[in-house]
């Protein structure tokens, strides 16, 4: 399965608040990506913005979400036209991982079990995090904060305490 190339409308649900800025994918599009519980995909907006992705399902429609930032990358506003090229996400952990953690990763081997251990939505949620910041001595605060973390908690994650270890970090 290669890519697929289709043409969207960018929207909002209207007054949802868990569900903000979307596009929906047509059907026999997003049948083609899923298999079983597996519905990660790599989409290629306007060849401006690469994101990871799931399809997600709603009644019968299939759509992506997009967060706010990634909408003002693209420039566009609510029913904008899009270009989409959409392939299957083959990635190990359904997004990239930062370099920084993965070397924090092969360095801590209880923390490299810990987080194999984890649930794929959680580990992408820790990856989403560390992905997200821009200087790499933050990205590698970040991934120490976290290895520490899921190590003194031995693999499960409290968000707030993780939320003061990165405080913690930043001082540093």
């Amino acid at each position: 399965m290669g890519e697929v190339h289709f043409t969207a409308i960018l929207t909002q649900f209207p007054n949802s608040p868990l569900w903000g800025w979307h596009f929906l994918v047509p059907e026999d599009i997003a049948r083609t990506f899923v298999s079983s519980n597996d519905r990660r995909v790599v989409c290629t907006i306007n060849d401006l913005l690469t994101m990871h992705s799931a399809l997600m399902p709603n009644k019968d429609v299939w759509f992506i979400t997009m967060n706010q930032g990634n909408v003002k990358k693209l420039n566009i506003g609510s029913n904008s036209e899009i270009q989409v090229v959409m392939s299957k996400d083959t990635s190990e952990y359904g997004m990239p991982i930062a370099d920084e953690f993965r070397e924090v990763l092969d360095q801590e081997p209880l923390a490299d079990k810990y987080f194999h251990a984890l649930t794929p939505g959680k580990q992408r949620t820790l990856l989403h995090i560390i992905n997200t910041v821009k200087n790499t001595e933050s990205r590698i605060k970040k991934s120490l904060a976290i290895a520490d973390h899921i190590v003194a908690n031995k693999g499960t994650i409290n968000y707030k305490m993780l939320n003061e270890a990165f405080k913690e970090y930043n001082k540093m």
